[in-house]
């Protein structure tokens, strides 16, 4: 039995202009998020101006999301807790400061995508896309110096960094686009497909010249679960078979572009240093992993942490663990309170994944993207990343989105057989 679209799932709360500002607005946050080079970025601008739009229209905050906000709150509390002996320092009360407003974007995110959820999931993914392709333009441009002054600009230690600070940060933003584009290619009509098979080249390009190990693993492994889940929710034989060569293309496609660019001698130099598995910061005593072993050993001894930006007095370098990180810098609150936070939204991600609803390819793209986001976490601090909330807070607004569009189907169920 099929149901109304307005039964069968959340629709927009507001009048039809009011609506396309509102879809507008979250374009633009999409789109702005690439650009973090200069702070503030356009996408605080972006998401301040989102935030006023739609509160200005009425933000609902429901009952599904009061152990995000919980978690989100306590956590801040730990960071902010364990900064009071160092807030005299600038760059400290930034980083609280960042914390804080990482925890409001997460939540607007949520309450925003609760309602009108196709809609506004769609709209915010487009602008996603075309963020990721000026990122991914200016890092390739830069690294191949098709840009005048592009290379230093737009470059970090010879690895693509585009519109970012950090060509592991690029990597990583990358990943989502590169799964909204690869949906498109495999199901989409072959004029859409073509474009945005077009689009993927570019962002996966982009990928590789970052030169982020992460980045790489998180295309392969995420780009396979998309790809297996989508063969398994498919109801047509052909579609399954057009998934199935497609794929095959893909990979060929990769492994082309794989061959010329080790054709370049600084590339491919470049390219077997960093795809090494053993870099000489990962091994040792107080190498990457080692720092992980001694800072565990620490945290069980400190209860309120050491504070933010605090790692590097006792070590070379950060933890390069958000979970880690959460102890030292927030104590014992936050250093629980965020891996629950990652854990939940991972359960409650899973769970919802063989839902029936109208946004299920962009839900199944943005949950491969933050489960990546959730393992290169344990080698990386992810914890200040600003996709990496916007992923949070749009797992939880599509978890009610799910929860209400199912409510409304058993109601119309019970309806019908009344």
């Amino acid at each position: 039995m099929t149901y109304p679209a307005a039964q069968a799932h959340p629709v927009s709360p507001v009048a039809p202009g009011l609506a396309a500002l509102q879809h507008a607005m979250l374009w633009l946050v999409g789109a702005c998020g690439a650009v973090v080079m200069i702070e503030p970025s356009p996408y605080e601008l972006a998401t301040l101006s989102a935030l006023i739009v739609f509160f200005a229209t009425g933000l609902k905050l429901r009952a599904q999301f009061m152990p995000l906000l919980f978690l989100l709150i306590a956590m801040n509390i730990g960071y902010s807790t364990s900064a009071a002996s160092v807030l005299d320092k600038s760059p400290i009360v930034n980083w609280i400061a960042t914390s804080w407003y990482l925890a409001i974007t997460a939540m607007f995110f949520a309450i925003v995508l609760a309602e009108d959820t196709e809609a506004r999931l769609h709209y915010l993914l487009r602008g996603y896309v075309v963020g990721a392709l000026v990122a991914s333009l200016t890092g390739i441009g830069g690294y191949f110096g098709l840009i005048p002054g592009g290379y230093d600009l737009f470059t970090l230690y010879g690895r693509a960094k585009g519109t970012f600070k950090d060509p592991n940060v690029l990597g990583a933003f990358l990943i989502l686009p590169a799964l909204v584009t690869l949906q498109s290619v495999l199901i989409d009509r072959l004029s859409k497909a073509m474009r945005s098979g077009v689009i993927l080249s570019i962002i996966s390009l982009a990928i590789l010249l970052s030169f982020s190990r992460a980045a790489w693993g998180q295309l392969v492994a995420t780009s396979a679960f998309v790809v297996v889940i989508m063969f398994l929710m498919s109801k047509s034989q052909n579609q399954r078979l057009r998934i199935v060569l497609l794929t095959c293309l893909a990979v060929a496609a990769l492994a082309l572009l794989l061959v010329i660019l080790l054709s370049l001698d600084s590339t491919s130099n470049l390219f077997r240093e960093r795809a090494s598995l053993e870099q000489s910061y990962d091994s040792g005593r107080f190498g990457r992993f080692g720092r992980h072993i001694l800072g565990a050993q620490m945290a069980l001894d400190l209860p309120f942490g050491i504070g933010p930006l605090q790692f590097t007095r006792y070590f070379p370098e950060d933890t390069h663990n958000s979970f880690l990180n959460a102890f030292m810098s927030g104590g014992w609150i936050a250093g629980v309170c965020y891996p629950a936070l990652v854990l939940t939204t991972v359960i409650f991600g899973l769970r919802y994944l063989f839902v029936e609803v109208p946004w299920r390819r962009g839900y199944i793209a943005v949950l491969a993207a933050f489960l990546g986001t959730v393992a290169e976490s344990f080698i990386i601090d992810t914890d200040h990343w600003r996709h990496f909330f916007l992923l949070i807070g749009a797992m939880w607004g599509m978890f009610a989105a799910a929860q209400i569009a199912m409510w409304r189907r058993t109601q119309a169920g019970r309806a019908a057989t009344g």
